[in-house]
């Protein structure tokens, strides 16, 4: 599995967050890679994508970090 969305040196913008929402709507389990300074900067942008998409950290290793969130019933990629 690949990152599907990757935070870069410039940080999190509010345009970053949408499409990080928008892409675990899509597909529920995926991996975020950070590519920020040092490790309390990427907890830190792990923990924002976290509280702002509702996402649980699964696993992190390095600065690629997986999370999931269940698909929410009646979404338009829900197959229940």
């Amino acid at each position: 599995m690949k990152p599907v969305v990757t935070i870069g040196s410039a940080g999190i913008s509010e345009a970053l967050l949408e499409e990080f929402t928008r892409s675990l709507e899509h597909h529920e389990l995926m991996k975020l890679k950070v590519s920020l300074g040092d490790r309390s900067e990427r907890d830190a942008a792990i923990q924002a994508a976290c509280e702002h998409s509702g996402a649980q950290l699964i696993q992190r290793v390095g600065n690629v970090a997986l999370l999931f969130r269940k698909k929410k019933k009646g979404s338009k990629f829900s197959t229940l």
